[in-house]
């Protein structure tokens, strides 16, 4: 379990680095107001951009349960709060978080960035530790400190975005598409495509 000590400590040790690009999983959308958890990994990230402790942030997720795509949803809420749009991209196929956490972490190194780290809220963080460890162990992860959003939950508006510019008109849910089983093996990262995001052969 990660607790407010563990967590405090993590960005602590966080404050000593500048990471090239933090990965931020999404979430589903459902094309009204982003929800509380959205809305907290978008803040997060905006307060390490601003504190110089990520230099570029990664928003990953496809349209999964809703026809919006979770990391260009994320990316549209960013931009309207102050991240400056150069300094965001979008990884756009992961279904489950162990995807976003994979296949953000190959975008990562596809564009040149070698110092990675998650960003997320605790729980999340606490589920994807493993996997982090088994998979991707060269990235650090950076769990809320929820007193530093609390402080800052005034300033924390709820812009309006172009929602329509990240829905997908051919969208036909996970639930639809794949077995219970297939989206639990997913869950567990069993579903991963390695082609995707493949970096480039050497010269």
């Amino acid at each position: 379990m990660l607790t407010k000590t563990k967590c405090k400590k993590l960005y602590e040790r966080s404050r000593s680095n500048v990471y090239e690009a933090i990965i931020v999983p999404g979430i589903p959308y459902n094309g009204d107001l982003w929800n509380r958890t959205m809305k907290g990994r978008v803040y997060w990230a905006k307060h390490l951009f601003d504190e110089g402790i990520a230099k570029n942030i990664i928003f990953s997720g496809s349209s999964v349960y809703t026809p919006y795509a979770e990391g260009e949803i994320m990316r549209l809420y960013a931009c309207e709060i102050g991240i400056p749009r150069g300094n965001i991209f979008v990884e756009s196929k992961a279904e489950h978080s162990t995807e976003n956490v994979y296949y953000s972490h190959k975008l990562a190194k596809k564009l040149g960035f070698r110092s990675i780290a998650l960003a997320t809220d605790p729980v999340q963080s606490m589920l994807l530790n493993g996997f982090v460890k088994r998979k991707v162990d060269d990235i650090d992860i950076i769990p809320f400190v929820i007193e530093i959003l609390e402080k800052n939950e005034e300033k924390m508006i709820d812009p309006a975005i172009d929602a329509p510019l990240a829905y997908k008109e051919d969208f036909i849910s996970i639930v639809d598409r794949e077995s219970k089983l297939k989206r639990f093996r997913g869950t567990l990262g069993k579903n991963i495509n390695s082609l995707y995001y493949a970096e480039e052969p050497n010269e």
